[in-house]
């Protein structure tokens, strides 16, 4: 029972390890790339810490009553910060050495004299540490699902300005921890908020289950939580399309899992043969994998050699259809299957061609039905975040569904239909792809320098990131529904 037990377990871990499911789509972010988004994240910290309100200070020391009001951030200098990847789920960020400068108004009464007057400080030695989890939620995407935060400031200084300023420079002291315990109290919370509320904003612009066009969706929605290591984050999207008439009917994923070891650029998508074969299942469920050519879309030779090539079946025909209009009826009799070598990738397609006389108000008159196998090249591009394939014929035959014999005659039209599928259908599919698949980033964020490479079974593209929007301004976009920003704590 127990030797039972040890051949079974091998096989128990493979159905377990295949039940989390394998990833159509991968996307690995590098440090490099980690260094951009510190760039602007740090750009993004210093906009909402410039945006930190306190409350009024007010009392007395002695004869001396004092009102603090309108304090406001007038510049930050934070020239030491860090963003680094912290195993197993965690980003963290240092800021060290940072100094922030404020502003206020101050009202003084000492005996009969009344003083009114700004006051210049700053807090130096200010530290900030905050780590990041990373997770899957509910829906598969990617969310902040916690934030921890610790601040603290070495000291403060203040200059005043005014009449009595030599007077009460001894206040100094006072003012200032004061000041130092409000603003300590403020950063976390801020930091807090802009990372669980104003970020998360931004993480729900990714695509998760969208549409791609008027027939097919695509579903990127994590498959797991992304695993983190001090130099990456891999994160493991479904990667799967379904029919927009049908959502739950996918193709089953069966493919090799996309590789990726590469660390040197910044961001590296790797896209698994299922990627494509997921689409071209969902097209042909769709029902779009059709196709009608008839009158004067027939190219006039082509109308001409196929007449002559059926001329016997045409002349044994009613007269009254003898000249009526041709039409060709393509359509794929399968889901195409996608193959990536590293030679290049391409695409099978086994599809069936008939071919009516049209003859006016009378049913059709099929002349042949014939069966076409195509092979094409797909080239895939990227451009900026949209994922592009433009197909290219390169072999073509067709052979009669009725006889060996009538094969044997049709040989002569396979070069006018391949010269027909080049000319008039191809550019007509990479029309409709010309829009492309976006990938799973946020807004504002785009590839650039792309490279593509060939895997056996999969494909690559590394690339370096590009701001194409601060992150300012997407969250400004979405910040109607993010809620208020966290209310300052009583003094």
């Amino acid at each position: 029972m127990v030797l039972y037990s040890l051949l079974l377990l091998p096989l128990w871990l493979s159905t377990a390890a295949g039940s989390m499911g394998v990833p159509g789509c991968r996307i690995r972010v590098t440090a490099k790339g980690l260094e951009l988004v510190k760039q602007e994240g740090l750009r993004f910290v210093e906009q909402e810490l410039e945006n930190i309100t306190l409350g009024d200070l007010h009392g007395k020391e002695g004869q001396f009553h004092y009102n603090i009001s309108n304090i406001r951030v007038t510049h930050l200098q934070m020239v030491h910060s860090d963003l680094r990847f912290q195993p197993q789920r965690r980003l963290a960020f240092d800021i060290n050495n940072a100094s922030i400068s404020l502003r206020f108004r101050r009202q003084i009464l000492y005996w009969f004299f009344y003083d009114i007057g700004s006051i210049n400080t700053s807090a130096e030695g200010v530290h900030i540490h905050t780590a990041l989890e990373l997770s899957k939620d509910h829906a598969g995407r990617l969310k902040i699902s916690n934030s921890s935060c610790n601040a603290s400031i070495g000291r403060m200084r203040a200059g005043f300005s005014g009449t009595l300023r030599k007077v009460y420079e001894f206040l100094a002291a006072f003012i200032t921890s004061g000041m130092r315990f409000l603003l300590n109290q403020q950063i976390c919370p801020v930091l807090n908020h802009a990372a669980l509320v104003l970020l998360n904003s931004v993480l729900d612009t990714v695509p998760v289950r969208n549409p791609v066009d008027d027939y097919i969706g695509i579903d990127y929605s994590l498959l797991r939580d992304p695993v983190i290591t001090p130099d990456t984050m891999d994160l493991d999207f479904k990667g799967s399309y379904f029919p927009l008439e049908n959502e739950n009917r996918t193709l089953p994923n069966l493919a090799p899992e996309p590789l990726i070891k590469e660390t040197e650029r910044m961001v590296y998508v790797a896209l698994s043969e299922y990627f494509f074969d997921s689409a071209l299942f969902a097209y042909y469920h769709a029902g779009v994998l059709r196709m009608k050519l008839a009158g004067d879309q027939v190219p006039k030779d082509l109308d001409v050699l196929l007449r002559a090539s059926f001329f016997g079946s045409i002349m044994l025909m009613n007269p009254s259809v003898v000249d009526a209009p041709l039409m060709l009826q393509l359509q794929v009799t399968a889901p195409p299957a996608c193959v990536i070598k590293p030679s290049g990738t391409t695409v099978s397609v086994a599809a069936n061609l008939g071919i009516f006389l049209v003859p006016p108000n009378e049913p059709l008159v099929q002349l042949s039905s014939l069966t076409m196998d195509a092979r094409l090249s797909a080239k895939v591009t990227m451009h900026k975040k949209a994922l592009q394939v433009q197909l290219d014929l390169r072999r073509f035959r067709i052979s009669s569904n009725q006889s060996a014999l009538e094969s044997l005659a049709l040989i002569p039209l396979q070069g006018p239909l391949k010269t027909l599928l080049q000319l008039a259908i191809m550019p007509l599919i990479n029309e409709k792809m010309r829009k492309g698949v976006q990938v799973p980033l946020p807004e504002g964020m785009d590839f650039t320098k792309e490279v593509v490479t060939n895997h056996m079974g999969y494909l690559t593209i590394e690339a370096d990131l590009h701001f194409s929007k601060g992150l300012k301004e997407v969250i400004e976009k979405y910040r109607a529904a993010s809620g208020p920003r966290p209310t300052p704590r009583a003094a």
